[in-house]
């Protein structure tokens, strides 16, 4: 029986399906061949097959809600499945994504590491642990690093730090520990922030070095001992970057991914970074490219037209799929499709939702998920749906000015970008324009959820 608040909990644009999870991985829609590209494929075959020996570094980009970190979940599962221990972490969790430096980035990379390899014996790391108690020190923090084998955890006393009695003795657990407390000090204090980049700055050398030699070559010749293949690091989410410029004038992100390249890839393990998209349409992008082996791995909309302006059929029954699994998660494509009429009051009802999400599936899922509220019944009246469309047109075209109109009108007629780097960044961000994939090409299009705006109608 079709349970309509249970279909508004799964159609959250908030939640990320987990392929490894039963309930999630019923839920999943694999668009990767109307995507234009086996992106996630290509990176798996990278780190398995070509270069499973050698330490590998993939950059990956999107518009933010078009499906990374499902596909990234994905990545790590099928790693996994090959033998691979996999480290994947929401960089948002450890990150003021206004303010980010490479130390933070280092730590946050290493206090995961730590905390994922807590049952593996990686020795003492004297070098990073001694950067860690200087680091401390900058912060005016108290911090216990020192590994004692088989000791109790220390038992907060009166004047003891919040630091020193929360890190436990266990050397591998202690380092963990101590980078966690020290990066969210860091994350929630600007002042103690600065105060630990300032710091971490010249120290940025040594600190990679200490982290490949004390504790990624020494976890990889243990877990090879144990029949692992290797160790890949997924950091997500370094996409929602800033791109505010530092205090000497370079954009957050270009210092970030352009600046300190060296030190991202220096990493003695396989790496993915998300990487913000608006890089790809940055003047700087050819020196981007020119400082790592492969051009960044963008993962398209899911086309629901073609680039002459026929309906894509299977993009749009794909994204169909997409909705109807939400509330039929159980049943089969066929038994899905023959139940849509106790979904929706009008036959064409779900076309029309899937068309003006353009195929960017958490959009798509916004919308649904607002019109569930509304309806709060099945089936979900179409008018009700136009309520939702017309509302978040209202709030996009608030925020245009005549300039912006124009430029999505051209992108409109020629299906291209158009306007200077700035321009088109923030159309892109502000996902005012799409990006598609046929046969490896680009092309581009408005949001279908501007199309019927005075402003483009004409």
């Amino acid at each position: 029986m079709l349970d309509v608040r249970q279909f508004f909990q799964t159609t959250s644009p908030a939640r990320t399906l987990d392929p490894q999870k039963e309930d999630d991985r019923q839920l999943y829609i694999d668009f990767s061949e109307v995507r234009g590209e086996q992106i996630i494929a290509e990176i798996k075959d990278l780190i398995t097959f070509y270069e499973p020996e050698n330490p590998t570094c993939t950059l990956f980009t999107g518009h933010i809600g078009c499906g990374k970190s499902t596909e990234l979940l994905k990545l790590r599962a099928e790693l996994e499945a090959d033998g691979f221990h996999v480290v994947y972490f929401e960089s948002t969790e450890d990150l003021e994504m206004a303010d980010v430096d490479i130390g933070d980035v280092l730590l946050a990379i290493a206090r995961r590491i730590s905390q994922s390899l807590e049952g593996i014996d990686i020795g003492d790391a004297k070098g990073l642990r001694g950067l860690l108690q200087k680091a401390a020190k900058v912060l005016m923090t108290e911090i216990e690093l020192e590994a004692e084998a088989s000791v109790p955890l220390p038992v907060k006393t009166p004047g003891m730090s919040d630091l020193s009695a929360s890190a436990s003795t266990n050397g591998e657990f202690s380092l963990a520990a101590g980078i966690g407390k020290i990066t969210a000090r860091a994350k929630n204090d600007a002042t103690l922030r600065d105060r630990l980049n300032q710091f971490l700055g010249p120290q940025k050398n040594q600190l990679v070095e200490a982290i490949n030699e004390e504790l990624l070559k020494p976890a990889i010749v243990q877990l090879k001992q144990q029949g692992k293949q290797g160790l890949v690091v997924i950091v997500d989410n370094l996409d929602r970057i800033d791109n505010r410029p530092k205090a000497f004038g370079r954009s957050q992100q270009e210092y970030l991914f352009i600046d300190q390249h060296e030190c991202l890839q220096k990493l003695h393990c396989h790496k993915v970074y998300t990487i913000p998209l608006a890089l790809k349409f940055s003047s700087e992008y050819g020196l981007l490219t020119a400082r790592y082996t492969d051009d960044p791995k963008v993962l398209p909309m899911v086309p629901v037209k073609l680039r002459d302006g026929n309906l894509c059929e299977e993009g749009m029954r794909l994204l169909r799929q997409l909705v109807l699994a939400r509330a039929m998660p159980n049943q089969s494509e066929t038994e899905r499709l023959a139940q849509v009429a106790d979904l929706f009051d009008q036959p064409g009802a779900l076309d029309r939702l899937c068309m003006v999400s353009g195929g960017h599936v958490r959009d798509l899922l916004r919308l649904l998920n607002g019109w569930v509220r509304k309806g709060r019944n099945f089936p979900l009246k179409h008018e009700k749906l136009e309520e939702v469309i017309r509302a978040r047109r209202n709030e996009m075209t608030l925020q245009l000015s005549a300039d912006e109109w124009a430029l999505l009108r051209q992108v409109r007629q020629q299906k291209k970008k158009v306007g200077g780097d700035d321009d088109y960044q923030r159309l892109i961000h502000s996902r005012l324009v799409f990006e598609y994939r046929d046969q490896g090409e680009s092309w581009f299009d408005v949001n279908p959820i501007l199309l019927e705006s005075e402003e483009l109608k004409t």
